[in-house]
């Protein structure tokens, strides 16, 4: 992937061990700190993963970090097992997929960078990356913070309601500890607008351009997180949302 501008913004690949470890130390304060303060003796997010991925870094017009994630690319399902989702799913179904993939994961944004241009890149970036490597499926877990799961109520009772897996592509429970999403469902109406809000923001991308979720959320006791195994094959996207994506990526 070349760099990539788009306003004040530039997103790159990691070139140096140096720019690993800036990542790193964003996850740790984005994942671990949350809303912490991390200096550059801050600790790291790392895990074993992390040298098999390419890594992508946003700055901003002062060359501070404000947004990093990774990415896995699989040749096609049979390998699914060297992802990090598939150490929280059973993802057989998907092992029948037979076209490359790609897998995006520790996607943060720092917490005092709210604007919406980030994520626009961040969108243009993966584009160039599934049009460069000719990926037919992206997929990852989509992390909702905290793992008390009334937090997330409306939220889960909507990806239960309108946003499960294609049965083909079923992910199943491998997890010790799970949340299915159907026990966050009540009587009455739901309030789409509420539960959208209280999505992450890579989530609510993925499920406009028609991604689908699992039917059960993992609770990882280490991040204190929630997260959902998110995907989407790449030519169920909508030609108009395709055509967006690319003019940004141009």
């Amino acid at each position: 992937m070349e760099p990539l501008r788009k306003g004040r913004y530039l997103a790159r690949l990691a070139a140096s061990a140096e720019d690993l470890r800036a990542a790193q130390r964003l996850r740790w304060l984005c994942f671990v700190a949350r809303d912490g303060l991390a200096g550059d003796a801050a600790p790291l997010d790392a895990d074993p993963l992390d040298a098999d991925c390419r890594h992508v870094l946003i700055t901003d017009a002062a060359g501070r970090l404000v947004c990093c994630f990774r990415f896995l690319m699989l040749p096609g399902g049979r390998d699914i097992e060297r992802s990090y989702s598939a150490q929280f799913y059973d993802l057989a179904a998907l092992e029948s997929f037979d076209a490359p993939m790609v897998e995006v994961g520790r996607f943060c944004v720092h917490p005092s960078a709210g604007d919406p241009d980030i994520i626009r890149l961040a969108w243009a970036a993966l584009t160039r990356i599934v049009d460069d490597g000719g990926m037919q499926m992206l997929f990852g877990c989509s992390s909702f913070g905290g793992i008390e799961p009334a937090v997330h109520a409306d939220a889960f009772a909507m990806l239960q309601q309108r946003h499960l897996a294609p049965r083909r592509w079923w992910p199943r429970i491998k997890a010790p500890h799970v949340f299915r999403l159907a026990r966050a469902l009540r009587p009455g109406p739901l309030d789409a607008k509420r539960a959208l809000a209280a999505m992450p923001p890579l989530l609510r991308s993925y499920l406009a351009m028609g991604g689908w979720v699992s039917d059960h959320a993992v609770v990882d006791p280490v991040l204190r997180t929630m997260h959902v195994f998110t995907g989407i094959e790449i030519g169920t996207i909508p030609p108009a949302r395709q055509r967006l994506l690319r003019a940004t990526a141009g």
